[in-house]
């Protein structure tokens, strides 16, 4: 007989799919069918391309930070504190953990725009993966590759993860704070309960309290849902609460100890301290307006936070100045929420359906909340941290509203051969009938709603305007009927209305990769008529809304912008920012603004050869090459020369470092050599010092003009 034929049978129908067994004591896991990897590996490869696609076109990109992080790079002490300059005269008014990201770059690769950008486009593609991870533990891999796609083109976070500000190392730790509250919450895991403390800690070195804005949702997830008993899950949060103190505290206990002789003074502080900084500039009084020593006018007056901040209220994340930046999908984000807890209904405690949404919603509701009613200072880039809640939420109630009308819909049995149909109970039509709907009334909402954000740029490809809206509303008919379609029509749906979805934020995405960013209030997509978007320095090349520019129009009160000569920052002529190429005024009419500084207060410029020349002269004998009011102004001389520059009163001017007396010591023992005049801004409160310096400077030294900036030679030993 042969081998083969004591072989048995196969089965006429194949057996289930096995499941793997986890060693943690989760769920059984069924295996990742074969496109789903491939597909996570297309996402990120396509987000690493839009993150890094012509990266360095924006050369320093906020040069204030460009400037620490160089000072970093050749300064054990600048790098541990966050220094503007090498010599460790003032912090930036952050905490320092971005910088260290981009200090140990230029370190390795030298001082470059990649080497600075390249870290927060890696942090973008980082926090996409992670999403992903997070989302697909508990709702498949379909639902995280819809998060991790929302997140990737959303148009802020495009912007952010080709910028270097905080934000882009601040929303990674966010991000893997939550993956670990979800691999907690499975088990009831301690020890990933307090990683996510420590991430959150680090949130905080990063970018102060808006890490925090998290905790009560990740805290109260864990309460609600892990498998323990509550007298363990209070443990558990006490001791994640420890983690959050060390992981934030040290460097703050560090900076508190030490003498303030013997470490750089706490920029954005009028009392040279981290506490002061946290609790109030960066703190506190974001949130009612209280913030001395900011540029503005605060007390609540258009927003608490001077022209930087817009109005408050509950419409603000849907507004001119930020609709374009991360709204395209909230409505959408909102509406599936609700109807993914209602999905969920009475479900026990530990639901992880439940829990998730939970997590992914308190971070949407809680963050957004206050960024619409913070009355101190509010740029519309703040909303990255609201990026990935979206596409949590969006992959998350889209994958359970398509499963439950499938669920609900009516069973198709084949008939067997020569057979009837066989009987049995029919599933519910309604269950699958409310998903439906539900499915086709977000398409159709969101289609609507990237109608109206791109009809706030209706001379930028006017086409895709009307394209979004009849492909959205083809969708949601679509989905509508699609049970009553072939089987196969279902992943066209599908490709149709995830299509017309992103259309509007892909399309502001690539617009923005393909824009050079400067200055300190970058904003993404395409100029927005009653609000923000462009290049840099005031988004757009205009105003915030509600400010008017020149030829005879108001700004509010009849008042001019804050500002030295003219009411303007950085003395006559200079507006705050600085456009893309760092000499674009704030009402997008083109005109180049020059006057007696470079720079101002939200952006710098390149300095001429015959100035760079003349601060590098004999530039190893001074301790700082030169000084000027503002951290900006400093920032561009420091980047060109690579010397230390003093930026005198921090990043507003209006910190009290150095005082009159101390400048007075420095230039008599021999460690300033040049002061360059045209800063000056008007603060909300704090120090006058600056001011103080500069009128000294002014009226003790001869001044010069050098391609029409004018400087000090502080060496003369002139006495007016």
């Amino acid at each position: 007989m042969d081998r083969t034929e004591t072989l048995p049978t196969a089965p006429a129908t194949a057996p289930p799919a096995p499941q793997t067994v986890r060693p943690d004591g989760g769920p059984p896991r069924r295996p990742a069918r074969a496109w789903h990897r491939p597909a996570l590996a297309a996402l990120l490869l396509a987000t690493g391309l839009l993150y890094l696609w012509s990266l360095g076109a924006s050369g320093w990109a906020n040069s204030f930070y460009a400037a620490a992080a160089q000072a970093g790079s050749v300064s054990g002490k600048a790098f541990f504190y966050g220094s503007s300059d090498a010599a460790n005269s003032i912090t930036v008014d952050k905490t320092p953990a971005a910088l260290w990201l981009m200090a140990l770059s230029v370190r390795l690769f030298g001082l470059n725009s990649w080497a600075l950008l390249v870290p927060q486009a890696l942090c973008g593609v980082a926090s996409v993966g992670l999403l992903y991870a997070a989302v697909r533990r508990w709702y498949g891999p379909l639902a995280g590759l819809l998060a991790g796609a929302v997140l990737a083109v959303t148009p802020v976070a495009t912007l952010m993860f080709r910028f270097n500000n905080p934000d882009a190392l601040l929303v990674l730790l966010l991000v893997a704070a939550a993956y670990a509250t979800v691999r907690a919450v499975e088990t009831a895991a301690t020890r990933w309960l307090v990683l996510a403390g420590a991430l959150v800690g680090l949130g905080f070195l990063t970018k102060m309290l808006q890490a925090f804005l998290v905790v009560p949702v990740l805290a109260g997830v864990y309460l609600l849902a892990a498998p323990a008993r509550l007298g363990r899950r209070i443990r558990d949060l006490l001791l994640a609460g420890l983690a959050v103190v060390v992981a934030a505290g040290w460097w703050v206990a560090v900076v508190e100890l030490v003498p303030a002789s013997a470490r750089p003074y706490v920029g954005g502080s009028q009392t040279n301290s981290i506490l002061e900084l946290t609790l109030g500039y960066n703190g506190l009084g974001r949130i009612t307006g209280d913030e001395v020593g900011s540029v503005g006018w605060g007390g609540g007056r258009m927003g608490g936070g001077g022209p930087f901040s817009g109005q408050t209220g509950w419409l603000r994340m849907f507004g001119g100045e930020v609709g374009g930046q991360v709204s395209w999908l909230l409505p959408a984000a909102l509406i599936l929420l609700v109807a993914g807890l209602v999905l969920a209904g009475r479900a026990a405690r530990t639901d992880r359906t439940r829990a998730g949404l939970v997590l992914w919603g308190g971070w949407l509701l809680v963050t957004g909340l206050i960024f619409s009613f913070m009355s101190g200072i509010f740029h519309a880039y703040y909303t990255v941290a609201l990026a990935p809640a979206v596409g949590a939420l969006v992959g998350i109630g889209t994958t359970l509203l398509w499963r439950h009308r499938a669920a609900g819909a009516p069973a198709r049995p084949a008939a067997p051969a020569g057979g009837p149909v066989p009987g049995g109970p029919r599933r519910s039509p309604w269950r699958s009938l409310a998903a439906t709907g539900t499915l086709a009334a977000v398409l159709a909402v969101t289609a609507w709603w990237s109608w109206v954000l791109l009809g706030r740029s209706p001379d930028w490809h006017p086409w895709l305007r009307a394209t979004v809206l009849v492909a959205g509303v083809a969708a949601a008919a679509l989905t509508i009927l699609v049970d009553r379609l072939p089987g196969r029509a279902a992943p066209l749906v599908l490709t149709v209305g995830a299509a017309a979805a992103l259309a509007g934020p892909v399309a502001y995405s690539l617009q923005t990769a393909a824009t050079p960013h400067t200055g300190s209030i970058p904003s993404a997509g395409p100029f927005v008529q009653a609000g923000f978007g462009g290049g840099g320095g005031f988004p757009g090349g205009r105003a915030p809304s509600g400010l008017e520019g020149p030829g005879g129009r108001a700004f509010p009160g009849g008042q001019a912008l804050p500002g030295g000569q003219g009411g303007v920052p950085g003395g006559p002529g200079q507006f705050p920012g600085g456009g893309r190429t760092g000499g674009q005024n704030p009402f997008g009419d083109g005109r180049s603004i020059r006057g007696g500084g470079m720079g101002g207060l939200l952006d710098s410029r390149e300095p001429s050869a015959a100035l760079r020349a003349l601060l590098e002269r004999d530039s190893d004998r001074y301790t700082w090459v030169a000084a000027t009011v503002g951290s900006n102004n400093a920032s561009g001389y420091q980047l060109a020369t690579g010397d230390p520059v003093m930026p005198v009163g921090g990043f507003n001017g209006s910190d009290p470092s150095p005082t009159l007396a101390q400048f007075q010591r420095y230039v008599a023992e021999g460690r300033i050599h040049w002061f360059i005049g045209g800063g000056g801004f008007r603060a909300n409160g704090g120090s006058s010092a600056s001011s103080e310096i500069a009128s000294w400077v002014a009226a003790t030294f001869d001044a010069q003009t050098v391609d029409g900036v004018t400087v000090y030679d502080l060496t003369t030993g002139g006495e007016g």
